[in-house]
């Protein structure tokens, strides 16, 4: 049996937690389980990273690293709405072949909200980063028009919305999208 590294089992410990805490939650989410999960002692664990907020955290910034490589690919050599098309149907891609992708997002804002509901408002200042660089990136493709980047994203989170309480495609809810938020049949 071949040996991993430390980085390569903190990247196991990244990938297992963003599933964990995408089902259960920051607070419903044990170390337990994702050390389970990773097939490793939660001391281990503990010497990867230093608690539970550590591993959430960057568990979250790779979910939103990702997101943002989604975007910069899809948007390569695009501008205007050539881009703008290609990002959304890419994004939507993204969350239809890892239904966890969005559950980790919908997850993270909830524990940004309860963190800043309980006065801790550093615990999000790492996530609105990540967040801020999804953002950047689809500004720059979309020519740096804040306007169509503001629509952009409040489709996106609307699309969460609705694909995270199950509105299927063929769903009368789906109507009002303008043809680029509409999911290909």
């Amino acid at each position: 049996m071949v040996r991993m590294s430390a980085e390569e089992r903190r990247e196991s410990v990244i990938r297992a937690a963003r599933i964990e805490f995408a089902r259960g939650g920051f607070n419903g989410t044990s170390t337990e389980v994702i050390a389970k999960r990773v097939g490793v002692s939660q001391p281990y664990l503990f010497r990867l990273f230093p608690g539970k907020e550590a591993i959430f955290l960057a568990a979250s910034k790779r979910c939103c690293q990702e997101v943002t490589e989604v975007f910069r690919k899809a948007s390569e050599g695009l501008d205007g709405e050539e881009a703008l098309h290609a990002m959304g149907e890419a994004y939507q891609a993204l969350i239809a072949d890892d239904p966890d992708m969005l559950l980790m997002q919908m997850q993270m804002y909830v524990a940004v909200a309860s963190a800043e509901a309980s006065g801790d408002r550093e615990f999000g200042e790492a996530l609105r980063a990540g967040w801020m660089e999804m953002y950047d990136t689809a500004r720059l493709a979309l020519g740096a028009d804040v306007g169509e980047t503001t629509q952009f994203l409040a489709y996106g989170m609307l699309i969460n919305v609705l694909v995270s309480m199950g509105f299927r495609p063929d769903h009368r809810v789906w109507t009002g999208f303008y043809d680029a938020a509409q999911r290909k049949r």
